[in-house]
């Protein structure tokens, strides 16, 4: 059976406005896609369940977890890009806050890291995770920014594009053996 990395984008978090998005938890419609999750994520067989530590990240594991029958794993450098310095954002600032972030990935134009940090930090973090768990079929939910940055600079798409693409929640199917995304879906 062929073992895949699943990338799973949290789902629908409650936007708080005055607390930090790192901060935020899943919403009610939130709660239920991410019950809806787990039903497509079974045909893979995933053999476990790891996490960001971000609250809206380990609700979603948690959720998609029971109803596969799997326990979570929250491991650090899964976290979003920090952007713990920036004040809530209009969707329209935070586009164009994003957009540049992926096209200047060298330079700190958002937050607190760089596009190349963020990836640097995830991607130690997926490494470690792959290599404690050789053979397996893995769950990670973590955040879109990171995941499309990791995605982008594996298969070759587009970082913005992939990113701008990807719904709350929404998951990925990576075939590492050929660095290759086999799959893109969002829950609805």
């Amino acid at each position: 059976m062929k073992k895949y990395l699943i990338l799973v984008k949290h789902s629908l978090p409650e936007i708080v406005e005055s607390l930090p998005a790192r901060k935020w938890k899943l919403s009610e419609i939130g709660r239920e896609r991410a019950r809806k999750l787990a039903d497509p994520l079974r045909s893979y067989h995933p053999d476990v369940i790891i996490s960001s530590v971000e609250s809206k990240a380990i609700e979603t594991a948690e959720i998609v977890a029971e109803k596969l029958v799997l326990a979570v794993y929250v491991v650090e450098g899964l976290h979003e890009h920090d952007r713990g310095n920036v004040a809530f954002l209009s969707k329209d600032d935070f586009q164009k806050a994003v957009q540049e972030f992926f096209s200047k990935p060298t330079e700190l134009v958002f937050g607190n890291e760089t596009a190349n940090q963020s990836y640097e930090r995830f991607n130690r973090a997926i490494l470690a995770v792959l290599n404690s768990y050789q053979e397996k079929t893995i769950i990670v939910v973590a955040h879109g920014t990171v995941i499309s940055l990791f995605v982008s600079r594996l298969t070759g798409v587009h970082d913005f594009l992939l990113w701008n693409e990807l719904g709350l929640p929404s998951f990925l199917i990576i075939d590492l053996q050929a660095n290759t995304l086999v799959k893109k879906e969002n829950i609805t």
